[in-house]
Formats: C-alpha cells, sequence, structure tokens
C-alpha cells in the first residue's frame, strides 16, 4: 500500500502548498526533512509550486503590485534552477523531468507577463509626466520673452 502512489501524491500535494506558502510570504522554503516527505515528491511539490507562483504574480499584477511580482519570479527561478540540476532517472524522481518542463514553460510565461507589466507601468508613468507638464504649460502665464 505505501508504494502504491496515494502517499507520494499527498506528500506532492503537502510539499507543494509549503513551498508555495515560503515563496509568496519570502520565507524559507522548507526542506523535505522539514516537512517529513520523500526527496521526489518533494521535488515534484517544488515544480508544481512554480505554478502557483504564478497565480500569485499575476493577481498582483491586477493590483499594479510590480516589485512583489519581481521579488516572487526571484525566488520562482531558484526553484526552477534546484528542479534543472536534478540528474536522475524518472523512476527515481517520479518523473520530474516532465513537471520541470512544465514549470519552464510557466516561467517563460510569467516572465513575459510581469515585462509586458513593467512596461506598461513605464510608458503610463512617462504618459501622465507628459501631460502634468501640459497643464502646467497652459496654466503658466507667459514670460517677458513671450509677450513681445
Amino acid at each position: 500500500m505505501y508504494y502504491a502512489g496515494f502517499l507520494q501524491d499527498a506528500q506532492k500535494e503537502y510539499a507543494e502548498a509549503r513551498v508555495t506558502e515560503a515563496i509568496v510570504t519570502g520565507a524559507e522554503i522548507p526542506s523535505p526533512d522539514d516537512l517529513g516527505v520523500e526527496l521526489a515528491p518533494f521535488l515534484n511539490g517544488m515544480a508544481e509550486s512554480i505554478g502557483e507562483g504564478r497565480r500569485a504574480i499575476l493577481d498582483l499584477l491586477r493590483r499594479g503590485v510590480v516589485a512583489e511580482s519581481e521579488r516572487i519570479l526571484s525566488l520562482m527561478e531558484d526553484v526552477y534552477h534546484v528542479l534543472v540540476s536534478m540528474d536522475f532517472p524518472d523512476a527515481v524522481t517520479a518523473n520530474l523531468r516532465r513537471s520541470t518542463d512544465v514549470a519552464r514553460s510557466i516561467m517563460e510565461r510569467t516572465r513575459g507577463d510581469l515585462s509586458v507589466a513593467l512596461i506598461q507601468r513605464n510608458l503610463q508613468e512617462a504618459l501622465e509626466r507628459h501631460a502634468e507638464g501640459l497643464r502646467g504649460e497652459v496654466t503658466r502665464e507667459p514670460g517677458p520673452a513671450e509677450r513681445s
């Protein structure tokens, strides 16, 4: 019963929840020993936490919180780099390679979404500065050189 996969799935879900919590809150990412889970379910839970990190970033971007989004993306990248360093057969890691490939595509889309949000924010700020400058010119009295 132990090796049928039920316990490993539960461990993976638990690891995903705890790693996601650490990524989103900025806490230290727990180890498999901290959580009392096996290594393969822990690593797969880490891989799935990247998708949850993306959801957190998208929620933050909708509220305009870019700096926090960048912090979470940085932690997601750290997790991803740990995952790609695992070079063991799929039979040992419970198909971690597939989960890591999915995590990579999520990272790429998230990085793109964050880049677009940063560009939009910078453009909006530039337009607001320009509009302020135009309003200042309209309300300003002409100087002596301009009156002649």
